[in-house]
């Protein structure tokens, strides 16, 4: 048996060759004398063109195999330089390995992504899905590879924790306590010291505060793992479950962070675009034109724009253009105004220098005592992409913070720690994995760039 994906290797080595391929069909075209099988065998974006004959002496049971139906294929490999593909098979025997039922969802037409998403456990099999995922699969293999290459420690962070990375409370409860008979305390509170882990804990929301402990021995880690935000948030952008690539690197300051967003981004980028060529020009055809030029531009872009968020509103504010939302110095940047900074400034922008009351407890104080070093990148078509910062390395500065938003020392004693005990300067970001696949593929809702999506009142599957 043979891979489709090793003939397109070397395919003149298999010319006129005979050869075995086992497969699934995606479309039987019959004819009165022959036929035509689109066949896939998941090794690659390609599907084969199998051209069977009335010679063969099942030709009428291979007429009715249908779409979805496990085939094995023994035929001979024809090279058609001057056709659409650039091989097929002569099949001198076909086999029906596994037969698919006539109420076979995925059919040889156009399905919306909506009614896909009900089938999710078939969707792979459609071209989109079976690119996205593909793409997904060398995306994650390229963060890993750049951070290998700089020598990081993958660090595999907790995915229970007691403790809110954010600050935001929108966790996930873990228990296993009985629902319907809570233990309680003298106070009528419910009472976790009968719980499992003896604490209240839930599912993490970030892996960064354990990843700045092994920056503090390491220098160099990242974390690339699921992540849990309880948030009612049903849009296009938002999942309840997701994949978070956290690096922090011990001594870097903010600068050194931005610089390592974009040689990863660019690397990344880089990476698909050399190795998933099949996949990139299927979605820059048939799900977002001039996609292959927009990320082409990003890798070419010698450094991305920085300016200070105060820089970004007095920008949006002087422009003359109106905005629904009307920026603010002292509020966050809405859609609208972050498609406006990267068309003004024809590429990816990064907007640091955030005011510090809606940016978390851990960023560091600026001289200015009024803002953090924050940094977004923002992208053209997608806007916030990477979120990062440097990190409060004053144990007096943090512990204020802190207080200020209401957050238990006791519940961080840990992490103070490491202030306490020689903590440099460290820095990092968040870049929400599937928000970059979203990006490099142009698939416009999270739900279709992940296999089996977690969102408010959906956990099929």
């Amino acid at each position: 048996m043979i891979r489709v994906r090793d003939l397109y290797k070397d395919l003149a080595k298999y010319d006129s060759k005979e050869v075995v391929l086992k497969g699934w069909l995606r479309n039987n075209r019959s004819q009165k004398e022959f036929g035509f099988i689109d066949l896939n065998d998941g090794s690659c974006f390609e599907t084969t063109q199998v051209v069977y004959g009335i010679a063969l002496e099942n030709f009428k049971e291979i007429q009715k195999y249908r779409a979805g139906s496990g085939l094995e294929i023994k035929g001979k490999v024809l090279v058609t330089p001057n056709n659409k593909q650039p091989f097929e098979i002569q099949a001198l025997e076909v086999k029906l390995l596994a037969d698919s039922a006539e109420d076979y969802p995925i059919q040889p037409k156009r399905h919306t992504k909506e009614f896909l998403r009900v089938h999710a456990h078939l969707r792979p099999r459609t071209n989109l899905f079976s690119a996205v995922f593909r793409v997904r699969s060398l995306a994650a293999h390229a963060i890993h590879s750049f951070f290998q290459e700089q020598d990081f420690i993958y660090c595999h962070t907790p995915l229970i924790t007691g403790n809110d990375g954010e600050g935001a409370g929108e966790m996930f409860k873990v228990t296993t306590l009985d629902m319907d008979n809570l233990p309680r305390t003298d106070k009528n509170e419910i009472d976790y010291k009968k719980d499992f882990f003896a604490k209240k804990v839930g599912l993490t929301v970030t892996g960064q505060l354990e990843a700045e402990a092994f920056a503090q021995s390491m220098r160099a880690t990242y974390t690339f793992g699921p992540t849990f935000r309880a948030e009612n948030s049903n849009t296009q952008r938002h999942a309840s479950e997701f994949w978070m690539i956290e690096p922090e690197v011990a001594f870097n300051e903010l600068a050194d962070n931005m610089k390592l967003a974009e040689d990863m981004l660019k690397y990344v980028i880089s990476y698909l675009l050399e190795k998933a060529p099949s996949e990139m020009t299927f979605f820059n055809k048939f799900v977002e034109k001039g996609l292959i030029e927009k990320l082409t531009k990003i890798v070419e872009c010698d450094k991305f724009k920085e300016l200070t968020h105060k820089e970004a509103i007095t920008l949006l504010l002087e422009s003359g253009e109106k905005f629904a939302n009307l920026p603010k110095y002292d509020d966050d940047l809405s859609t609208e105004h972050e498609k406006f900074l990267t068309k003004h400034f024809n590429g990816p922008v990064f907007v640091k220098d955030w005011p510090k009351e809606f940016k978390a407890f851990y960023m560091r104080l600026n001289d200015d005592n009024e803002t953090v070093a924050a940094m977004d990148l923002i992208v053209p078509g997608s806007g916030e992409l990477i979120g990062g910062s440097q990190r409060e390395e004053r144990l007096d500065v943090l512990l204020k913070r802190m207080k200020e938003l209401d957050i238990e020392e006791a519940d961080l004693d840990w992490y103070l720690d490491l202030r306490r005990f020689g903590g440099v300067k460290t820095s990092g970001f968040g870049l929400g994995f599937e928000r970059l696949i979203m990006y490099v593929t142009g698939v416009d809702n999270i739900r279709d760039v992940v296999p089996f999506p977690r969102t408010p009142k959906n956990a099929s599957f």
